[in-house]
């Protein structure tokens, strides 16, 4: 048996524990590999968060497009005295804007300005300068405005920046607006991008980086870098796309504390110590698995030895009766007390053979759930006063002394009477078998707490610590002693612990080698 065990245990060992040392060897040998997978996984985080800062910035000065043009509609409504604060108002609504121009064509030669900055380079030019100058911006890129007015045809208002010749003066942006009349319009932005940097997007910079991230805008020609940290300092950033609304400014991204390496190197570490522990689990599992097939195989060998056992059990019996009822029968007794001893024997080898049959009958329909209870009300007194007169004579013919000591304060109770007087048997039967030196055996019934009990106490062998947790299990029978020598098919024990079970009560055992045994079969007062 137990070569089997270990026989098992080590295909078992091969076919879990293998597995997980090849992973944690793979996974070291392909750190190199997850490093570049998990770096472009990283690498897109990044390119999200800094596709939605451009975005944010192009709602932005989609909205001032908006309110531009609602503005425009307006205008020539105002009176003459109003305009001046009006237009102040609209400009202090967006900081960073430095003016906006409306022309109607690309080669409008009279460029409407809206407002002035107080110091911008852009406009300290005279008018003439500043209409020619947006003018020659116009004709350089009326391909772009050309798309423009495609868009606007198409239902659909983009904005997109200008290339200058510098940037010092302010980025420009253009888009298409409808006029009320139903013509289109060319309009344009003058925004300061340090300005809108500063003013506009430092906040969204510190709320998507929060302590996770640092966001910098910077154009390395003009050696400029804005953190989201909220300082200047010029540095290295791990991603950076160009910033849609000003294509000299490009938007960085870095990971605060660590790089992507350190974090791809601390999640391969976090996949080993996982299969580490998974190696740990599966070990567990191979010792759980181990002790659910040796505790199968010594089942099976219990079985083996039940079949054995039964087999002996029911074979005496029938060799006897065999033999005495065939000299019976061939007339070779002639006297008649001799032929009632052989009836006798032949009666008592039936009574035995039909107890050993019933048992497992018994046994195999509580097993399978078969077996039906006759609760009724009951006194326990009675049910262990009748096994009590039952075995009286039979017992202290056999040199026992057998007593019964009961509480006659215990209530009536609901009990199936035959299946708790089959319990009490068993274990006075047990108690019968296994007591050699002194033959005492001692019926007690009593209440202790909620419970009724009947308690069975003999003088005999007694059961080890270690056996006492199994003696109610199916075929077992203790290994220990003597034994094998006593006639048995250890199933008592666990018919006695199938029928308190029906009854909702509990079995307690108290028991020391070489002093002795006591049973307590407790059962509900309340009605069960």
């Amino acid at each position: 048996m137990n070569r089997t065990v270990r026989r098992i245990v080590i295909i078992l060992i091969i076919l879990i524990l293998l597995p997980a040392v090849f992973f944690t060897v793979n996974e070291i040998l392909s750190l190199k590999q997850n490093e570049e997978v998990i770096s472009k996984i990283y690498s897109n985080q990044l390119d999200a968060i800094l596709y939605s800062v451009n975005q944010y910035s192009e709602d932005v000065v989609s909205s001032w497009a908006s309110r531009i043009d609602l503005f425009l509609d307006g205008v020539p409504k105002l009176k003459a005295s109003e305009t001046s604060a009006v237009i102040d108002s609209f400009y202090s609504q967006m900081p960073s804007l430095f003016v906006v121009f409306v022309a109607d064509s690309i080669n409008d030669e009279q460029i409407e300005l809206l407002g002035w900055s107080e110091d911008g380079n852009f406009l300290s030019a005279d008018y003439k300068q500043l209409n020619t100058r947006i003018n020659n911006l116009l004709v350089k890129n009326q391909g772009l405005v050309k798309r423009l007015f495609t868009y606007e045809q198409a239902g659909y208002r983009k904005l997109e920046p200008v290339e200058t010749d510098t940037t010092e003066d302010g980025s420009i942006l253009l888009f298409i607006e409808e006029t009320p009349q139903g013509t289109n319009r060319i309009t344009g932005m003058v925004i300061d991008p340090k300005e809108f940097t500063y003013r506009i997007l430092s906040p969204k910079l510190q709320e998507v980086a929060q302590q996770e991230f640092l966001i910098s805008v910077f154009n390395r020609e003009e050696n400029f870098q804005f953190n989201s940290s909220r300082d200047f300092k010029v540095g290295e950033v791990q991603q950076s796309k160009t910033l849609w609304i000003f294509p000299d400014y490009h938007i960085g991204i870095s990971l605060v504390g660590q790089t992507i390496e350190d974090l791809v190197q601390q999640r391969a570490l976090t996949n080993i110590l996982l299969i580490g522990l998974l190696t740990i689990v599966l070990i567990l599992g191979v010792w759980i698995v181990y002790r659910n097939i040796k505790k199968e195989v010594e089942i099976a060998q219990i079985k083996s030895d039940f079949v054995s056992n039964v087999s002996h059990e029911l074979r005496t019996p029938l060799s006897l009766i065999s033999m005495f009822s065939e000299t019976l029968e061939m007339d070779r007794i002639k006297t008649e007390e001799k032929k009632k001893e052989y009836y006798s024997i032949i009666s008592q080898e039936a009574n035995r053979l039909s107890k050993i049959v019933n048992s497992i009958l018994n046994f195999s329909k509580m097993e399978a759930g078969k077996r039906q209870y006759n609760f009724v009300e009951s006194y326990l007194n009675d049910v262990a006063e009748n096994v009590y007169r039952s075995y009286k004579f039979h017992l202290e013919q056999k040199g026992f002394t057998f007593n019964i000591v009961k509480d006659e304060s215990i209530p009536i109770i609901r009990i199936d009477e035959e299946a708790v007087s089959e319990a009490i048997v068993n274990l006075v039967d047990n108690a019968v078998k296994y007591s050699y030196k002194e033959k005492t055996i001692t019926i007690r019934t009593g209440m202790e707490n909620n419970f009724a009990f009947v308690e069975v106490e003999d003088k005999g062998i007694g059961i080890s610590e270690k056996d006492q947790k199994k003696v109610f299990e199916k075929f077992f029978r203790v290994s220990a002693g003597n034994v094998h020598n006593v006639k048995g098919s250890g199933l008592g024990l666990s018919i006695v612990k199938y029928i308190i079970d029906a009854h909702k009560g509990k079995i307690e055992l108290i028991s020391e080698v070489n002093k002795g045994s006591k049973f307590k079969l407790l059962l509900p007062l309340s009605k069960a």
